[in-house]
């Protein structure tokens, strides 16, 4: 006759409570990479993971009433980070916006034509400053883009690059061909205007962007190695930029997965 308890054998696991006390343990660790669980609650349920593992005394319906009150414990943890989860999922998305809206009015401000001087010439008519047809055809095609028409997009800022590669404005241009693109669903044709992006302005102000950008259009691609690749080069060569604390946690979800 075996003289075999639910739990244990002789004082070891069994195979199923090997099995069980792994998952419990895996979800532990799970629950120890999100922010929303507390290091009191985890440490509450590592404990009593290890009580479970030791086999416990009380005979076999302790062991399963136990079982039962982890199994509710960490069901309701996950419940609570699920909603917690998506709640940061909108306020990120929000906090996105705003920033892309605060650099779109700022860089408006730059492109706004010179005001008349009070009392000058020209007062109370409308500015006459001359403006470079690089400039226009650039506003033209920034418009499609604020408007998210994505084919004139592609196609004003496609001809912009042609007609004026040398412009002050080409690396912005570059930038915002890729992000239509990447709206328009042609995640191949937004790797590799990104990519032109972070190679050929290096210094520039979307730089860090272009990259960024690059591994969520590889992700989308389900080119995980790649996408990594793209947010360490954000991390490592822009780590003051304000993408390069989202591309850590790209990375930390890349080796989670």
């Amino acid at each position: 006759m075996r003289h075999e308890h639910e739990n244990t054998v002789f004082g070891r696991p069994t195979r199923r409570w090997q099995r069980a006390s792994a998952r419990l343990a895996l979800v532990a660790m799970a629950l120890g990479s999100v922010a929303c669980a507390t290091p009191a609650e985890l440490r509450k349920l590592q404990n009593r993971v290890t009580d479970l593992e030791r086999g416990g005394a009380g005979g076999n319906n302790a062991g399963t009433n136990r079982v039962a009150d982890v199994a509710s414990e960490v069901e309701g943890l996950q419940r609570s980070i699920a909603a917690l989860d998506g709640r940061l999922e909108v306020m990120e998305r929000q906090v996105e916006i705003a920033l892309e809206e605060a650099r779109s009015a700022r860089f408006e401000a730059n492109l706004a034509p010179t005001p008349p001087v009070p009392g000058g010439e020209g007062e109370g008519e409308a500015a006459a400053e001359p403006v470079s047809g690089d400039v226009q055809a650039y506003r033209d095609a920034y418009a499609k883009w604020r408007e998210g028409d994505n084919a004139a997009c592609v196609d004003l800022f496609g001809k912009f690059l042609q007609t004026y590669p040398a412009s002050d404005h080409a690396g912005d241009a570059t930038y915002w061909l890729a992000d239509c693109y990447f709206k328009q669903g042609n995640y191949s044709a937004a790797v590799l205007r990104y990519d032109d992006v972070a190679r050929q302005y290096p210094t520039g102000n979307k730089a860090a962007d272009a990259l960024y950008r690059q591994g969520e259009a590889l992700l989308r691609m389900g080119h995980g190695t790649a996408a990594g690749n793209a947010f360490e080069k954000v991390v490592r060569d822009y780590p003051e930029s304000a993408r390069a604390k989202e591309a850590k946690r790209q990375l930390e979800l890349l080796g989670a997965g």
